[in-house]
């Protein structure tokens, strides 16, 4: 019987609120009572949390494995604290079937942190046809979602949420107008206009979060918005959680930490889907995320290869990886006094686990025994060049960040060890 014993440690606790020194038992793979251990893990004041739970991770398999792999993702996972990763769908083919789902399951199997899978929407994510959602939820789906590609026909869209409804399947959406928003690389206002490039305005967002929460009442579905970025949006999903609709909402490390006048001259690692918002909105959705009206926080790890970055800023690929950066960027937030540490982990773990049915996000006893040791205040620059990804496009690469983690376990097994990394 294995046994571990994390001593001289920080217990941060997401459900109970606290950040007290204490110890933590594993047994067999899952937290368990106070007892004796085979193996003693002096923790050196440092603090242990659930693992990272990261939603709408994009691994290149299949189709552009050059740009991440299971295994790199997994590699890349595991230095960050996130013990799983939830997938998205918008792959070279879309998962839009269960033979594709069941494919990429068996790749994942690379993987050293656990993976789960979101399936299309629709078919192809085109947006006229619905995938066969309760085959899929058989084969593996947590949820179901187009991603960036909103569907705009109304109607497709009600008869997608009702069925959904019916097998009590959740749904993420992208608010977004996709007529406003489309051809738009930043968002508009008067850097957009100096930089000449095509805008798009919180509006946007806001036009496709009302028609979305209309249908989640009309329907009744779970339903989960990838996205919140801009103050306008907060009224409408305030009232819809005022009135009882099953709709929680996340947001990017990228939107909570980064504004637009970071694109600078042109910078295209920080083109990111939807762009970033002017600091009146990010102050208001760090506020928002304190307050609980924003519940999720996620990298949004959209891998890039050079080619698709080096481009004009209007030509470029939008996204940027964060599984690795996830955490200390998150500790920006901390440091600013914005939040504290159990809150941070609230929607880094316990909230995105709730709401996917998945266990973890907490140190209960009989929980799993994924869990990430980190220290909050260590400094370093970040290189892009030493991170685990086989694309390197982050926005932080030379930012001075503070928070490491030292240590990251699975099921029991430490799968990350920095004293034994070259990092």
């Amino acid at each position: 019987m294995s046994t571990t014993l994390f001593t001289n440690v920080r217990l941060i606790d997401p459900v109970s609120g606290t950040d007290a020194p204490g110890e933590l038992r594993i047994e067999d793979g899952r937290i368990a009572a106070p007892g004796p251990a085979s193996e003693v893990v002096d923790c050196g004041g440092r603090c242990l949390a659930p693992g990272i739970v990261d939603v709408g991770v994009k691994v290149g398999e299949p189709g552009e494995r050059h740009k991440e792999s299971f295994r790199t993702a997994g590699r890349a996972a595991a230095r960050g604290g996130v013990t799983t990763i939830v997938c998205r769908p918008d792959t070279i083919p879309v998962i839009d079937g269960p033979e594709m789902l069941e494919h990429v399951r068996a790749r994942a199997a690379e993987s050293v942190v656990r993976v789960r899978h979101m399936a299309a929407l629709t078919k192809g994510r085109a947006g006229r046809e619905m995938t066969e959602i309760g085959f899929l939820r058989d084969a593996g789906a947590v949820a179901f979602t187009d991603g960036t590609h909103v569907v705009e026909d109304t109607r497709v869209l009600s008869r997608c949420l009702t069925y959904a409804r019916s097998l009590g399947a959740l749904v993420v959406g992208h608010p977004q107008d996709p007529g406003l928003s489309r051809g738009a690389c930043i968002t508009s206002g008067k850097f957009a206009s100096l930089r000449g490039l095509p805008g798009v305005a919180p509006l946007a967002e806001r036009m496709g979060l009302e028609r979305d929460l209309a249908l989640v009442e009309a329907t009744g579905v779970a339903y989960h918005l990838d996205q919140i970025t801009c103050a306008a949006s907060l009224p409408a999903l305030v009232r819809a959680r005022a009135a009882g609709l099953d709709v929680t909402a996340g947001i990017s490390i990228h939107h909570l930490t980064l504004n637009v006048l970071d694109i600078a001259d042109y910078r295209t690692f920080f083109k990111v889907t939807p762009p970033l918002r002017d600091e009146d909105d990010r102050v208001a959705m760090v506020a928002a995320l304190a307050e609980g009206a924003i519940d999720v926080i996620s990298s949004m790890h959209t891998p890039q290869d050079e080619e698709s970055k080096r481009l004009p800023f209007e030509e470029a690929a939008p996204g940027a990886v964060g599984l690795e950066t996830l955490l200390p960027a998150a500790m920006r937030l901390v440091h600013a006094g914005h939040l504290d540490l159990p809150s941070l982990w609230r929607a880094l773990s316990t909230n995105p686990a709730r709401r996917l049915g998945l266990e973890g996000g907490t140190l209960e006893v009989g929980a799993p025994a994924d869990l990430v040791l980190f220290d909050p205040d260590a400094p370093f620059v970040l290189d892009r060049w030493t991170m685990a990804s086989k694309s390197k496009n982050t926005p932080f690469d030379g930012a001075r960040m503070e928070g490491r983690v030292i240590g990251t376990w699975v099921g029991g097994t430490r799968i990350f060890d920095r004293n034994n990394a070259h990092a």
